[in-house]
């Protein structure tokens, strides 16, 4: 970036208004005209305001003539001074949104054997050049590119360009900026530059799935593609690598099994990787030296380079993703990829506010970056252009790559409109696609009507989202480690425990429920952010012996698998993952972050309870209804005491083989005797040990819970 010195700025900040600032030098900063210069024409301006601030004079003046943004204009007082007219607040104008909005489907690069086409949109640039570089070359080549309507900006060039890195020339208030194509497919070493590919080449046939049609039969895994396999005693080669999942591990007996034919015999449906489109924080050339979870985006459509065999070859990467998706298709698991559309790395480098500065993110109302996110910057998802990335970026993960579905990070930065048109456009590529997110209230300057928080959500009766209130009333607050909820031994929470395995729909008249249906309602305990379960429990119940914990855990993961909504699982929870008590891991080293293999083989009867349960909830569609009429007609709690709760599904024969399920949970230190309702036999299915779909044993009238337990009881 070059410096360049003004005599005064001049600022467009409507389609028709021009704010002039001059400085209390000579003149005292004043000036009685105003004159806009445009090639040889002058145009006066009609000064409407002025006011007088500690340094400066500031004019609020008004044009009669039509501005184009892109052309060069100039802005002259009487005094003989002049400045050029600089893009200002003008882009962040409805009118200016709709002036320049683009509905083509060709942005990016476009590869031909015999040309290739550039498209770009950069609205407020005087000028945009492309710099190619042949592969294994020193030289650059420049061509400019040809402004047409709705700020693109475009070139096609000859010749045979596949493996060819280009970046653009941007020029934008006379300032020259070089920036990668936020539309790139491919990229090379460390996000350095696009590359232009040959899209057959990366053309590897799918394996196709039938159509996932109800969510609640969803059952998530959130894992980290590094964290699978990085442990030492993996018994995967690829360590921290997409090839990593397609390698079948031999078990020993230190680990059993591992990889992803534990996964599979686990029993869970859906797989949630953290972030793996290309991210700042881990050098592509030597990715071992740092670790990250991946929320810092760079390009929003390459894969990640760290994880891959080769990150200086641009195809290795995409074949790698595309090889794992298939693989997991292959055994029945589906992917859910994590996007992260709320934020960039770094906004002063980002190609976004290189190419069109100051568009694609939210100012407050002094015209500052608005910080909801906690990083920096907050995308305004609301303006059209920045609308049409997403749904232009959603759409080509799932054409391309295949994936099935999408966890939104800290979508309350979202608008609503966004992502009811995500989940419009998702239903047509993929109908089943999951579609959940973060939707936390963030200080970001959006209307509170408009934000696609949790608040809002019957606003987006399609969408799911993460709930905090069953997280809080089953273990407590997140941030808070000495609050305890029901599973760690709080008896004030069953009035919330009720709403929480009710798919937290409304119930009675006079409640309000948070969701529409229960397919709204994300049911966790831990998640990559903030201390896992094992390490909460292991400071706020410290009083407890280990055994005692484990209970507690125990319980709490029983509640999350079957309550009415849809479960998500911390990879690692099912056998007390532990990060040794670090409360956010997001570059902590492998050793904190890794899948601990020989802990899952030290805890397999964790394990084995935990696959049960998913299999139990899997048998019976009682445990996962999908409408909230079915809820409540269906779902009663007949016993309620602090420190227990009865969860009766009743008359449910048309949904599976049992025609009433009880399920009891007990978070005391003594046994306790429930009476159970209906005369006849019950089968458990499930105790303080065991777990599953096989009668352990058969009981009448009454039945002793043992503490801190978890009972599932069938009657035909």
């Amino acid at each position: 970036m070059i410096f360049i010195k003004r005599e005064f700025e001049a600022y467009l900040d409507e389609m028709d208004k021009i704010t002039i600032l001059l400085p209390m030098g000579s003149y005292h900063g004043e000036s009685a005209t105003f004159t806009l210069l445009f090639e040889e024409n002058t145009y006066p301006l009609e000064i409407v305001d002025k006011k007088t601030l500690p340094n400066t004079v500031k004019y609020t003046c008004k044009s009669n003539t039509i501005i184009n943004i892109g052309s060069k204009y100039r802005i002259a007082d009487e005094h003989g001074r002049k400045t050029d007219l600089q893009i200002g607040a003008v882009i962040r104008t409805e009118a200016f949104d709709e002036a320049f909005y683009y509905e083509g489907n060709d942005l990016g690069a476009s590869y031909q054997k015999g040309e290739s086409t550039f498209t770009l949109w950069a609205p407020t640039a005087s000028a945009v050049k492309i710099k190619l570089k042949a592969p294994k070359s020193k030289e650059d080549i420049h061509y400019s590119l040809i402004r047409e309507e709705k700020g693109i900006w475009r070139i096609t060039v000859q010749g045979d360009l596949e493996g060819f890195v280009y970046t653009y020339l941007v020029c934008v208030n006379l300032v020259w900026r070089e920036a990668v194509d936020p539309y790139a497919i491919a990229s090379s070493l460390n996000s350095e530059a696009a590359v232009v590919i040959d899209k057959e080449r990366m053309n590897i046939p799918k394996v196709p799935l039938p159509p996932f049609m109800d969510e609640t039969d969803a059952i998530i895994y959130e894992l980290h593609i590094r964290d699978f396999s990085s442990h030492p005693k993996s018994g995967i080669t690829q360590k921290g690598k997409y090839a990593a999942f397609s390698e079948d591990p031999s078990p020993t007996p230190e680990t059993g099994e591992t990889g992803l034919p534990y996964i599979e015999k686990l029993g869970v449906t859906h797989i949630e990787l953290l972030p793996f489109n290309d991210y700042g924080g881990v050098d592509e050339a030597d990715p071992d030296k740092a670790y990250n979870w991946g929320y810092n985006p760079l390009l929003f459509n390459v894969p990640e380079g760290s994880y891959s065999l080769d990150p200086n070859d641009p195809y290795s990467r995409i074949v790698e993703l595309k090889e794992l998706i298939n693989t997991l298709h292959r055994k029945g698991l589906r992917v859910i990829m994590d996007v992260v559309y709320n934020h960039v790395y770094i906004r002063e480098d980002s190609s976004f506010e290189k190419i069109v500065p100051g568009y694609y993110f939210r100012h407050d109302e002094h015209g500052m970056p608005s910080n909801g996110t906690g990083v920096g910057n907050d995308i305004a998802s609301e303006r059209k252009m920045v609308r049409k990335f997403i749904l232009d970026s959603i759409k080509f993960w799932m054409e391309e790559y295949d994936v099935d579905g999408f966890r939104f990070d800290l979508m309350g930065i979202m608008d609503i409109k966004t992502m009811n048109a995500v989940k419009e456009i998702v239903s047509i590529i993929k109908p089943g696609a999951i579609l959940l997110g973060e939707g936390w209230e963030l200080n970001t300057p959006l209307a509170a009507d408009q934000k696609a928080m949790i608040i809002n959500a019957k606003k987006m009766p399609e969408i799911a989202f993460f709930n905090d209130m069953v997280r809080d009333s089953v273990k407590g607050s997140t941030f808070n480690m000495f609050d305890r909820g029901f599973a760690l031994g709080n008896t004030h929470k069953t009035h919330l425990m009720k709403q929480s395995l009710s798919g937290s729909i409304q119930t009675e008249p006079n409640t309000k429920g948070l969701f529409l249906e229960p397919t709204q309602s994300i049911n966790y305990i831990e998640s990559h952010d903030n201390h896992t379960m094992w390490d909460k429990i292991s400071v706020c119940n410290s009083h407890e012996d280990e055994e005692t914990r484990m209970k507690r855990h125990r319980l709490a993961t029983a509640i999350i698998l079957l309550a009415q909504g849809i479960p998500f699982l911390h990879a690692g929870q099912e056998f007390y993952r532990t990060k040794g008590g670090e409360e956010n891991s997001y570059k902590s080293p492998d050793t904190v972050n890794n899948l601990d293999w020989q802990r899952k083989e030290q805890y397999l009867e964790n394990v084995t309870y935990i696959s049960g349960l998913i299999q139990l909830r899997k048998s019976h569609k009682a445990f996962r209804f999908s409408t909230t009429s079915e809820i409540q007609q269906h779902v009663r709690f007949p016993v309620e005491k602090g420190h227990l709760l009865v969860y009766h599904l009743s008359d449910v024969k048309k949904y599976g083989e049992w025609n009433h399920l009880l399920v009891i949970f007990h978070n005391g230190l003594h046994s306790e005797t429930v009476a159970l309702p209906l005369q006849g036999e019950w089968e458990v299915l499930v105790n303080e040990s065991a777990a599953g779909v096989s009668p352990i044993r058969k009981v009448k009238g009454d039945i002793q819970v043992a503490p801190i337990s978890t009972v599932v009881l069938a009657q035909h």
